[in-house]
């Protein structure tokens, strides 16, 4: 399969306005809408609530989400230096300048960081942060999905080369990917992961007990394949030789499995979200 789509959907002077970004933002919105939907249905949750958790959880997301990305980079350059040579990598100590920007953006970051910043949040007002995350957890995996358009589009996120026939070969200018060679198409291969994963959080979510268990299948069902899939993926190893995605995969694992080893329970449906 070739892919000759431009990345860039507009321009406004001398602004390019990438699909990504467009995608990004429909997935934001995505989120939102799907909130107002639950509430409207009767969720124990208010719309004020809903659009104050999207106010303070959106920026912590993309804050986090660029921290990753610069700590990331930080610890590349250290101890591989010949990627700054490169231009792959940038050494965000050398040029702090730099540090502010939207270039560079990690999805365990936004997830991450939106979370921190909407259990702080829930902390200073009366809803259950457990409650919210299993509320929000689908429409998270959707968001996700949504964004991996975007990436498909964008070249980024990009697999390794392959001769499969599912290969996918960029050929505008514009991609991040390289020109001309069939990679793995990564993004797709989440894409329909994240679909099933949303069938199965779809079907737990109203069987789960304690609030917050739906919200821990979701994280661990996506570390198991962020720590499988970055195997088929190009990067920078971060430690261990493992990508930054997968040694917080492993992370997450070891946070989540034990907890739902641990609390969660069969519920009846009518009890749960």
């Amino acid at each position: 399969m070739t892919i000759s789509m431009s990345p860039i959907a507009f321009t406004i002077g001398d602004m390019a306005i990438r699909w990504y970004g467009i995608m990004v933002a429909l997935a934001i919105l995505v989120i939102i809408l799907w909130m107002l939907w639950e509430v409207k249905k009767g969720v124990n949750l208010s719309s004020d609530t809903v659009l104050m958790a999207a106010i303070v959880g959106i920026p912590a997301g993309v804050i986090v989400s660029r921290l990753l990305h610069v700590i990331d980079n930080i610890i590349i350059a250290r101890f591989h230096p010949e990627l700054v040579l490169t231009g792959s990598v940038i050494d965000y100590l050398e040029h702090p300048g730099l540090i502010v920007g939207s270039s560079g953006l990690t999805i365990y970051g936004a997830v991450l960081g939106a979370a921190l910043g909407i259990w702080i949040y829930s902390r200073f007002s009366s809803f259950k942060f457990g409650y919210f995350a299993d509320v929000v957890a689908p429409a998270i995996i959707l968001a996700q999905a949504i964004g991996r358009i975007g990436c498909t589009i964008n070249g980024c996120c990009y697999g390794l080369g392959t001769s499969m026939f599912c290969g996918i070969v960029y050929t505008n200018p514009e991609s991040y990917a390289p020109l001309g060679i069939s990679v793995h198409p990564t993004q797709i291969y989440e894409i329909i992961y994240l679909l099933i994963v949303f069938g199965v959080v779809m079907l737990l979510r109203r069987r789960l007990q304690p609030e917050g268990s739906v919200f821990l299948v979701y994280m661990s069902l996506y570390a198991v394949w962020r720590i499988g899939i970055d195997f088929l993926r190009e990067g920078s190893p971060f430690l261990l030789g493992l990508h930054q995605a997968q040694v917080i995969g492993i992370i997450v694992l070891l946070i989540t499995v034990p907890l739902l080893a641990i609390k969660t329970r069969w519920a009846r449906a009518e009890s749960s979200v």
